[in-house]
């Protein structure tokens, strides 16, 4: 089974399959294969027992695909760890500013920064349909994040911003964005 038909499988089994959760850990899952690194497992930084746990939570059914996602988790756990910090990291400020210390938000915590490590934008790397859904869940499992980018920065820019913040590095290059050359970098369309 390819990655391309992981995600609908997925969903097929999943017992709230319109949930922004639901539909960004099945893309977080699914695109593993298209990941780099220690990026590759379903969701970086879980362990075994927690990947169970995600599956029995939101997609119960899903029994016949857990050997291939261990088998993916246990590839991606012999890869080389570089930039793990940054990883780890990336954990912490989602989990400290979780609305709810409800398990499944520290999965989706270690999802958002596991699709962040990729490529794309972030909704993109999530497997979700659009940035709607990426702001919902941000709103519901991630409130004070999501208030803290008023502006609507890209998520992706906005973490690294934050974590630039709370290092006490200097990363604009202007004293305010609106005046900064990579503007529309950070706050432009994502298509």
């Amino acid at each position: 089974m390819n990655a391309t038909d992981l995600r609908p499988h997925l969903l097929a089994f999943a017992s709230y399959p319109d949930l922004p959760e639901t539909l960004a850990l099945a893309g977080t899952i699914a695109l593993a294969p298209h990941r780099r690194g220690p990026w590759r497992a379903p969701v970086a930084g879980l362990a075994a027992r927690d990947l169970d746990a995600v599956l029995l939570t939101y997609f119960p059914a899903a029994a016949p695909l857990r050997p291939l996602l261990h088998i993916w988790r246990e590839q991606a756990e012999a890869e080389a760890r570089a930039g793990m910090d940054e990883f780890d990291e990336l954990v912490a400020l989602l989990l400290a500013h979780r609305t709810s210390d409800a398990p499944d938000s520290r999965w989706l915590a270690h999802a958002i920064a596991t699709a962040s490590m990729a490529d794309n934008h972030l909704w993109q790397d999530l497997g979700l349909p659009s940035r709607v859904e990426l702001n919902a869940l941000m709103q519901s499992r991630f409130t004070a994040l999501k208030t803290k980018n008023a502006g609507d920065m890209k998520w992706k820019k906005f973490f690294y911003r934050q974590l630039c913040e709370q290092a006490e590095v200097l990363i604009c290059k202007s004293p305010s964005c609106a005046a900064c050359c990579d503007y529309s970098l950070c706050f432009g369309p994502e298509i």
